[in-house]
């Protein structure tokens, strides 16, 4: 299997175990009043797998992207990154507006 589909697997399991510790603080915590909610409702299975799928597909996603995103080589490590302005005297050159005259050709209603 290539790298990167392992990496993706791992990374999304990792998220869904995330995704099922945090609707079960949810629950402890009966944040919202949603343990009432669950227990005392004949569909609160369902709406407890639906937060476990759903919050799982966004913490998987956040995990794999922190697992590329944190993938930078050593080259990498030294650059500075962005556009710096121009450097005069030690100081940044200031930005000076430029006056642009807008005719208007519209005419007042009568």
């Amino acid at each position: 299997m290539p790298k990167l589909i392992s990496l993706y697997i791992r990374h999304s399991i990792i998220g869904f175990a995330l995704s099922g510790a945090f609707v079960a603080m949810l629950l402890y915590f009966n944040v919202a009043n949603l343990w009432h909610l669950v227990s005392h409702d004949a569909a609160g299975w369902m709406a407890v797998g639906l937060l476990v799928l759903f919050n799982g597909i966004v913490f998987s996603g956040v995990q794999f992207g922190i697992a590329i995103m944190s993938m930078g080589r050593d080259e990498d490590d030294n650059s500075r990154g962005g556009r710096r302005p121009e450097r005069v005297r030690g100081m940044a050159q200031a930005l000076v507006p430029i006056p642009v005259r807008a005719r208007d050709d519209r005419r007042m209603p009568r």
